[in-house]
């Protein structure tokens, strides 16, 4: 059963929030990082302690990026009809998933194979 014009509106809508969402916080980081000096680190540990939480955030910069991309990419199978649609073995993806994480690519059973592949070759 494919998807309706009203589900894939209420998806877009979904998607196109996280999407804002991620951008306005990666807007607050970056205001929040601007701020920091490290002529106001008096010691060693704060300048340690300043250095871990930047790493810190570049690492959720990196996994903000991946879920941008994805977004995008969901917001593109909208557009060109293929949303909801299992990119592995082509099968529909059940509304539950979709409603759990409109960005996936993967029905459930493919998605459960690819963490038992990861997990078994890690």
């Amino acid at each position: 059963m494919a998807l309706k014009k009203a589900d894939l509106k209420r998806f877009k809508d979904i998607l196109e929030e996280k999407r804002k969402q991620i951008i306005e916080n990666a807007k607050e980081t970056l205001a929040e990082d601007m701020a920091l000096d490290a002529n106001d680190l008096p010691d060693e540990m704060d300048q340690a302690s300043s250095e871990y939480l930047q790493s810190f955030t570049f690492r959720l910069r990196g996994r903000e990026k991946v879920f941008l991309e994805k977004i995008d990419h969901a917001l593109i199978k909208i557009e060109d009809g293929s949303f909801g649609v299992c990119e592995e073995c082509g099968e529909e993806i059940g509304v539950k998933r979709l409603e759990a994480r409109p960005e996936t690519t993967l029905c459930i059973k493919c998605k459960e194979d690819q963490e038992k592949a990861e997990k078994d070759y890690g």
